[in-house]
């Protein structure tokens, strides 16, 4: 045949969820932890490499790992899946509960992997936008779920990228509003110190994400999980990839999340880090800074796009760029790093944002010239 049978139509004009692969000197645009994984840790991985089955396939469910976060958070293993990546959990959330005929309900600006899945997954898309400051037009979702058709309910919190918190008391009334699956996103849960954990008994439709991505600088090997009601858990069961996380990621993240204690400097040096970047950002003229409860910071400033790429090329800073997302037009975010790359990236800021200022002035000046009125300037 010289021609290929078409996809489904619902594909026509999805926009692919474009993960850059671009390089510089100072990586702050993926909201990825600014060290590697501690020596102790890595020197325990690499003492019983050797020890290590490579030939043999991975434990399906990651039951030790299970059983770590399930002790962890007061649970049992039967209310915790892993997944490769939030990702794929987001994704497996949307076909147990999702699919045709079934209906998403979704807080833009956030992260947009909820919409792309709901439409791969030919789950309908209902958006209800975010209000001037992020915050989640609690009247707006109540009123759209009081309609009864919404199937599944997500919202980042923190949300991505802009970093705010849903109060717990409207995450509260939504929950108590539908009989949905309301995804909490807690990718950020460790530093935010806010969760959802202690209301899944009463709930059992709230299912909560988390990461070991951010906190826990292993965004090179994939792990997340979710915490929900046993019958929730059962139903991914169901969609869910066999083998979907690798053993040398499922061995990796228990040690780590057996030596999460050593990470918790870290994570308070990013807190901290994250002020600093908030403070820093906030005293450079003609830029807004937004609140954030992640480990990044969103800030608006004119012609955003020609920032992003004057600190690129003439810094190489890389940042992630949201000005063209509707919503967050003209808006950055810069992920905090270690303290020399959150000063770096001030500098770089500043440096540009002078360099703007002096042109501006020199056109200003330059136009009076042009219109005779050099004279009045002193000149």
């Amino acid at each position: 045949m010289k021609h290929i049978r078409p996809p489904r139509p619902e594909l026509e004009y999805l926009v692919p969820y474009d993960a850059k692969d671009i390089k510089a000197e100072v990586m702050l645009a993926a909201n990825e932890h600014p060290s590697n994984l501690p020596g102790e840790i890595v020197e325990k991985i690499a003492g019983r490499l050797r020890e290590f089955r490579f030939n043999r396939y991975p434990d399906p469910m990651a039951g030790r790992l299970r059983e770590l976060i399930a002790a962890a958070n007061g649970l049992e293993p039967h209310n915790v899946l892993i997944g490769n990546g939030g990702d794929e959990l987001i994704f497996d959330l949307l076909l147990a509960w999702g699919g045709p005929g079934r209906t998403l309900l979704d807080c833009p600006p956030t992260f947009t992997m909820y919409a792309i899945d709901a439409q791969v997954s030919g789950t309908n898309l209902v958006r209800i936008p975010r209000g001037p400051d992020f915050e989640v037009d609690g009247e707006a979702v109540l009123a759209r779920l009081a309609e009864g058709d919404i199937d599944v309910v997500m919202l980042s919190h923190p949300n991505n990228p802009t970093g705010t918190l849903t109060p717990e008391t409207l995450l509260i009334d939504i929950l108590n509003a539908t009989d949905a699956l309301v995804l909490v996103d807690e990718a950020y849960f460790e530093f935010s110190r806010h969760t959802m954990r202690p209301h899944m008994e009463r709930h059992p439709n709230l299912v909560i994400l988390r990461t070991f991505s951010k906190a826990f600088s292993l965004a090179g090997l994939r792990v997340g999980y979710v915490l929900g009601h046993e019958d929730v858990i059962r139903e991914l069961t169901k969609v869910r990839q066999p083998y979907s996380v690798d053993s040398f990621a499922q061995w990796v993240a228990a040690t780590v999340f057996r030596e999460r204690v050593v990470f918790q400097q870290a994570i308070r040096d990013i807190m901290r880090g994250r002020d600093m970047l908030m403070h820093g950002l906030s005293s450079i003229e003609g830029v807004k800074v937004f609140p954030s409860e992640a480990n990044f910071v969103l800030f608006r400033v004119a012609h955003a796009a020609a920032l992003w790429r004057d600190l690129l090329h003439g810094h190489s800073v890389l940042v992630r760029d949201f000005s063209r997302t509707t919503g967050l037009e003209d808006c950055l975010r810069v992920t905090v790093g270690s303290d020399e790359e959150n000063e770096r990236f001030l500098e770089a800021v500043e440096d540009v944002m002078s360099q703007r200022r002096a042109v501006e002035i020199l056109g200003h000046t330059e136009a009076h010239v042009r219109h005779g009125t050099a004279g009045e300037l002193g000149y």
